[in-house]
């Protein structure tokens, strides 16, 4: 990829239960991968549908599959299976943005024209407590399904924020809040005088200070997606939330923490 200055997957195909790229290859291996955050750095093809399925085992060694993709309507939930509807952004100010601002659910279905390059994050723990009160142990597989093309995924216990360098974090002391810059290999290119925000879209999912329950994947005007100059205003910032809500957030922290990091809420 040209504009990447690197190698991406393509992954397309009309059928995505026949196109697709899974991680490891056979059913009978695992990943083994532990960390709390799941970071895929993708591209939804223009004008098409597409799916992602994470296959990941509790602490009870119980399998669940987390899938999302622009083709799900509504959220829907087993015991053993969530389905999220992925919401596509498009570039700010065009035709599709603006439609988006004025109707919740103007861009679901086929990823539109101008479909940007995606940092997602995907809070693994939270998942499972919120939707399922369990336990997260690991991930046991991925599989990218047709229409996508892929950069690179990881797991981690760190935040990374994308919008800020390492001379940056160092300068803010971010370690101490499990903050971390991107590392290189999953790191998006940026010109010299442009932003990491205004070429790429961020997604944290769960947000912070989103509404509960989550119902849908897509870009949140908070947390680190939020542009600034100081990175240290690039993280999480306090929203107001009701009594309950809080309370329940505190419980979730206090289940899916990670014993050795603690990141930010």
């Amino acid at each position: 990829d040209a504009r990447l200055k690197g190698t991406v997957y393509r992954i397309r195909g009309s059928v995505p239960a026949s196109s697709y790229l899974q991680l490891p290859r056979t059913g009978t291996q695992s990943l083994g991968l532990a960390g709390r955050y799941l970071y895929l750095l993708f591209r939804p093809m223009p004008r098409k549908h597409f799916v992602v399925h994470l296959d990941v085992a509790t602490e009870e060694n119980q399998v669940v599959r987390i899938s999302f993709s622009n083709l799900f309507k509504e959220f829907k939930s087993t015991a053993t299976w969530l389905q999220f509807p992925f919401v596509c952004g498009a570039a700010e100010g065009s035709a599709a943005d603006r439609a988006a601002r004025t109707s919740r659910r103007g861009l679901v279905g086929a990823a539109p024209a101008d479909v940007r390059w995606t940092c997602l994050v995907l809070d693994l723990h939270s998942i499972l407590s919120l939707y399922l009160n369990r336990r997260y142990g690991h991930l046991k597989s991925v599989k990218l399904c047709s229409n996508l093309l892929v950069k690179n995924l990881c797991t981690s216990d760190l935040v990374f924020d994308p919008g800020v360098t390492f001379s940056e974090a160092q300068q803010a002391d971010l370690a101490c809040r499990g903050v971390a810059p991107m590392p290189r290999e999953m790191a998006f290119p940026v010109p010299k005088g442009e932003k990491w925000h205004d070429l790429y879209d961020y997604i944290r999912f769960p947000s912070e200070g989103s509404k509960l329950p989550y119902d849908s994947i897509q870009k949140s005007c908070l947390g680190p997606a939020a542009v600034s100059e100081d990175p240290v205003q690039q993280l999480p910032q306090p929203v107001t939330l009701t009594k309950a809500v809080r309370d329940r957030l505190s419980l979730i922290h206090q289940i899916t923490s990670p014993k050795a990091v603690s990141a930010p809420w």
